[in-house]
């Protein structure tokens, strides 16, 4: 990422200052779920990506989705955070917000965070700015490095470089992190900004496996203070978090259960988990 580019899942105006422009309460799950997708259709050139994908997450769920290359995985996310409008088919944010009409930025202001596969950190600044940079909503470097900082917003960053792993690494810069510590750091960088919703690609990609388990101890311990979606193909690592699991193909959900029902499920395993 250029020096000059904006983090993944943040928005607002330049120059509004600091944290999230939309009130929190303001997202409704007292009569359903924080994220409810019905009917989502989406087709590139005839090719039907989401093939009417029906998905509820609860508020501080952790669910996991599964499936092959081409299921719809990707696209399902895109959907979320508004970088693709569906065709048909409805998405909404607790009770109140309809995601197929908002912007990215609008829709990263209500507290949905997504973090891609490859980490994007800046590399050229220390993990302490990194944090810094991600709670500010004027993602123009210099201006927010020049900025101060409350003594809460201190603290929130503090509480956080213990969460993901990173205290006492606050000084070093980024790219001379390991690949896992900047997933990490990129989780961190969705934290201080307090998503109600997040979505996790494939996590643990590229991990060794000690930091593939100290993610899956992140995210146990990152659940119920928020919802979370976790993409992965790593079953293994699915097998250590997974509490509920949606299986996808072919744009549609195939199945939905525990990982021992869903292990167990014939369909899953001839389109997905083989014999």
């Amino acid at each position: 990422m250029s020096e000059a580019g904006v983090i993944h899942g943040l928005g607002g105006p330049a120059g509004a200052g600091y944290g999230r422009p939309v009130d929190r309460d303001r997202v409704d799950t007292s009569h359903g779920p924080i994220l409810y997708l019905d009917d989502i259709t989406v087709s590139f050139d005839g090719f039907k990506a989401l093939n009417r994908l029906s998905l509820t997450i609860d508020r501080g769920e952790l669910r996991c989705v599964i499936g092959p290359n081409g299921a719809g995985k990707t696209t399902m996310m895109d959907v979320i955070t508004g970088k693709t409008r569906p065709d048909a088919g409805t998405a909404f944010f607790g009770q109140t917000f309809d995601l197929t009409r908002l912007p990215e930025t609008e829709i990263a202001c209500l507290g949905i965070g997504r973090k891609f596969q490859k980490p994007t950190v800046f590399e050229n600044h220390t993990v302490f700015e990194n944090l810094e940079l991600a709670m500010k909503t004027d993602k123009r470097v210099r201006p927010t490095l020049l900025a101060r900082l409350s003594p809460e917003q201190r603290d929130l960053i503090a509480r956080t470089l213990k969460t993901i792993r990173l205290e006492g690494s606050e000084d070093r810069r980024a790219g001379s992190l390991s690949h896992g510590q900047k997933q990490w750091l990129e989780i961190g960088m969705l934290l201080v900004q307090e998503p109600e919703l997040i979505l996790l690609d494939e996590p643990v990609a590229g991990m060794t496996d000690a930091e593939t388990a100290h993610t899956a101890e992140l995210i146990l311990q990152l659940e119920g203070a928020h919802s979370i979606v976790v993409v992965e193909h790593d079953m293994d690592f699915v097998s250590q978090i997974a509490r509920k699991v949606t299986v996808l193909h072919e744009g549609s959900v195939l199945a939905e259960g525990s990982m021992p029902q869903v292990q167990a499920n014939e369909r899953v395993i001839e389109v997905y988990l083989g014999r």
